[in-house]
This record gives structure tokens, sequence and C-alpha cells, in this order.
């Protein structure tokens, strides 16, 4: 099976395209990447001579160029997407592009094609829950930029399913964390400040929920939808890890013995959700998925990835850890 993935120089389509080469002698990965923000071809530096993977460069946006890639493939898992939230505050345009038009791109070339389309969504479509876990069925109430361009993706999607009977099928992750996620993320941007003994900004008072999953569960669980995932459904994946912004922070800087003087307690993110929460029953009952990593594991395995990887996120500029990027 000769797959595209989107925006795989990233870090969940990096350790997506790990996951199926290491584990599926039968793929074949082409990897479309823009070489953007949070693209990095170190990611996938062991793969760069496989006779089964191939770099292209280039932007999902470009229809010329996504009609000629997915002419050679069965099927399209997207990745590509501008995701940080703090981000989409300060300028939404790059999300619009990018999260709208660049799936409608491949939605419509898949559906001329007739391939197999898989799109990577997130929990933050369904907005702040107060109480109790959106499934599958749950209204979507997105409450910032990046996640409304994530939710109108959706919606176009299901319009070509219901329209066109497309091959579409969409999963929705909590928050994922492990190597080779690039330090504006929360819990790589700890680490590395820690490390530093820098002090950490904590929105708030760090009280936001948020539901960790390791990225290989993850990948995991995109893998299985490849594979066995039913036309025109949607799949949430989590791992039912529900922990403070603050625990995760006071964790770390336990495990890296560091002082909690680190803490720096910031203005609040504007519109900041907060706690995500979602079902994944129907994954684990239709798919056969359920999470392999404890958290107290991969975070000790996270850690020590960065510490012991200084070159790779050294040259960063120092402007990815501004605290209020908004502004």
């Amino acid at each position: 099976m000769k797959v595209l993935v989107t925006g795989g120089l990233g870090f969940i389509g990096s350790n997506f395209i790990i996951n199926l080469l290491k584990n599926y002698p039968e793929f074949e990965i082409i990897n479309l990447d823009a070489e953007l923000f949070g693209s990095n071809h170190n990611n996938l530096k062991d793969f760069e001579k496989s006779k089964k993977y191939e770099f292209v460069k280039g932007n999902i946006t470009n229809r010329r160029l996504m009609e000629e890639l997915i002419s050679k493939v069965d099927s399209v898992v997207n990745f590509a997407a501008e995701t940080f939230v703090d981000r989409s505050i300060s300028n939404a345009e790059p999300f619009l592009v990018s999260n709208i038009r660049g799936t409608y791109t491949i939605l419509d070339i898949t559906k001329q094609q007739k391939k197999r389309f898989v799109h990577i969504s997130t929990d933050e479509v369904f907005g702040s829950l107060d109480e109790g876990r959106a499934d599958e069925t749950t209204k979507m109430n997105p409450s910032n930029p990046y996640s409304a361009t994530k939710a109108s993706a959706e919606f176009l999607i299901n319009s070509y399913v219901k329209t066109f009977e497309s091959d579409a099928i969409v999963t929705r992750c909590s928050n994922n964390f492990g190597p080779h996620q690039f330090p504006e993320k929360f819990i790589p941007k700890c680490i590395i400040l820690a490390e530093q003994d820098k002090r950490i900004p904590i929105y708030g008072q760090g009280e936001n929920i948020r539901d960790w999953i390791f990225v290989k569960d993850h990948c995991k669980a995109i893998t299985n939808v490849l594979l066995d995932g039913k036309s025109g459904e949607s799949y949430n994946i989590s791992s039912d890890n529900e922990v403070s912004n603050i625990k995760i922070v006071e964790t770390i800087l336990e495990i890296m013995n560091k002082s909690k003087d680190l803490l720096n307690f910031v203005e609040d993110r504007p519109g900041h959700d907060f706690r995500y929460s979602m079902d994944s029953t129907k994954i684990r009952n239709d798919l056969d998925w359920k999470p392999e990593f404890k958290f107290s594991d991969s975070i000790n395995s996270t850690i020590e990835w960065y510490q012991n990887n200084k070159k790779w996120w050294g040259d960063i500029k120092e402007n990815i850890f501004n605290s209020t990027p908004w502004k």
C-alpha cells in the first residue's frame, strides 16, 4: 500500500511515518511537507535513503502538485496544518489557508480520484467542557481561530461524504507529547526552559485541564483507522489521562530535580478553554485500539530525549518561548 502523508516532517506526522516504516513492511510513503514552521528533516533522517520513503517539498494548497501525488498512492493521511492556538490569536490567516483551503484541495482531489482520505483533527473542535466527555456525536463548539478552522475542515469533509460518498474519515485526538515535538508546545517548552533554569510561563493559575496521550499511541490509532476505519465515520482518540497544566509542570520539575521557583504565572490567554475531554469508546470497541504507554513512563522518556538532544532544539529562536505571542 502506498500512502501520501502530508505534513510528515512535523511532530505527529513524522512519528506516524516512523511507525509505518518500522512495523508495516507493506507500506511505501510519499511525504509532502512545505518545510514551514515546525518542519524538521532530522525527524526522519534514518529513512532518507530508504526505497520505501520519498520526500517532496510542496504545499497542500497546490492543486496541480496534489493531483500528481495523489494519483500515485492508494490513500492520503493529512497532518498538514497550522496548529498553535496562540499564533492563531495573533494572526488567523495562515490557519484559514492551510486548515480550510488545504483540506478542501485534498478532499476534492481524493473525491475525483476515488482515494481514501484520513484527516487528522483535534479535540479542540468541541470547545471547553465543564463536565462529561465529548463523543463523536457531540456538537462542535470551537472557541479560538485555530479550532474554528479545524471544525470548518470537518464540516467540509462531512459535506463531501454526504454529497459525493467520498471515502473520507476524521480522527480527533487529545493533547500529544513525546520526542521531536516543536518547542512552542507546552511540554517541550517546559522541559527546555527547566533544563536552562529559566522561568516557565503558566497561563492564569495553571488549572486548565487537558487529556495527554503519548504520540506513539496516537499513531497506532491512526494506522488502525487507515486500515480498518469505516468510510464517512469519525473517531475520537484519547487516553483518559486528564491532568491540569500546573500538575504537568510540577511533575516535570520534580523529575528534573528543579525548583518550583521556576514557575511564572502570567496573564491568561484570551478565550482560554478550561477543559478538553473526549470519549474514545468507539475506536476502542470498533477498531480494537487502546493506549499502551503509561504517562509516568512516557513523560520520563520524553524528558530524557530532550536532555540528550540539545542540538535538536538548541538553535530555536528565543521568541518561541514568548508567553503572550498574540500581543
